[in-house]
């Protein structure tokens, strides 16, 4: 289902944030919910840093780069978060920085893409890998798109800055191949309005159950142990629209929920939302509320789509909380 002649190329719309000094490690251990000690030489991982309520504050693509972790994140979240990981570093060894506009990062689709950028795969698929400056990660389980970060002049070398033309087509392809691979993204318009589990991370191996406390850590533990998971992110086609993310919709079969990605295709929208998983769960249970800063529509103002759903290329499963 990935999308054929895809554009590889700058993806403006992510930032980076850089992690360094001796306690970075073991800080990080005690902000996100995966557990950071894996996060070793050729070892990407995803995790998500969370309010003490448990709610996702950002989605973090982690790289153990050569200067310190790099962690990818939405230009639009990328103050915040760096602001919220401060508040917690006390006496920690640890510097928290965005790193500007002379650092870029790209996304690259296929091997051929790789390979005449002059760089290679790392061997896992969520492995990573340093050269001459460039760093290149795995950016989901299909061993099939790399995330390369490095100086904005290095990667314009290698023909991978991308032009201001080129840039929405590119973005466009990255956020849809993100879509079809079900991998969640979180942006200030979503911001804390979702558990770690409502975004399918328990499912793609974002969370960490037996790494100890982390903020939020009780309420995303008992969210999977105590009860069952009453909202998942399903992958949809919507007809064409107006679509923004953290728009609440309400599909034709009752269920309720709020978009947290999407991409034009083909006339129309795919997109990524997470649904309640009773079609006559109460609105308050079935449409998670937004940032006070968000405003929307209360979903019981909104019409019912006609939106189609697609399929993910992991289960959910009867342990996720989902009949099997």
């Amino acid at each position: 289902m990935m999308q054929m002649n895809t554009v590889s190329g700058g993806l403006p719309h992510i930032g980076l944030l850089r992690l360094a000094g001796a306690d970075t490690a073991s800080y990080l251990q005690g902000q996100l919910t995966n557990d950071t000690r894996r996060l070793g030489t050729g070892r990407a991982m995803l995790g998500a840093l969370c309010s003490p309520q448990g709610r996702v504050a950002a989605m973090l693509h982690l790289l153990p780069h050569s200067s310190g972790v790099v962690a990818l994140a939405p230009h639009d979240v990328l103050a915040s978060t760096a602001e919220r990981l401060r508040k917690f570093v006390l006496r920690a060894k640890v510097s928290i920085e965005v790193l500007g506009g002379d650092h870029a990062v790209a996304g690259v689709h296929g091997l051929a893409a790789l390979h005449a950028a002059g760089l290679a795969a790392p061997e896992h698929v969520h492995g990573y890998l340093e050269c001459d400056g460039v760093g290149v990660a795995g950016a989901d389980r299909s061993g099939q798109r790399w995330w390369v970060i490095g100086p904005a002049a290095l990667l314009a070398e290698r023909g991978l800055a991308g032009d201001a033309d080129a840039a929405p087509r590119i973005e466009r392809d990255w956020r849809l191949a993100d879509i079809r691979a079900g991998m969640p993204q979180v942006y200030a318009a979503t911001r804390e309005a979702f558990v770690p589990q409502m975004l399918n991370l328990d499912l793609i191996d974002g969370i960490s159950f037996s790494k100890g406390c982390y903020t939020g850590q009780e309420i995303v533990a008992r969210t999977q142990h105590l009860g069952r998971i009453k909202r998942r992110m399903f992958h949809l086609r919507l007809p064409p629209g107006g679509w923004t993310i953290g728009q609440p919709l309400r599909l034709a079969d009752g269920r309720s929920g709020r978009l947290t990605e999407l991409a034009a295709e083909g006339g129309a929208f795919e997109a990524l939302a997470v649904l309640n998983l009773d079609a006559a769960a109460p609105e308050a249970e079935s449409v998670p509320p937004l940032p006070e800063s968000a405003g929307s529509a209360p979903v019981a103002a909104v019409a019912a789509v006609a939106a189609v759903e697609l399929s993910l290329p992991y289960p959910f499963g009867a342990s996720a909380g989902v009949p099997a």
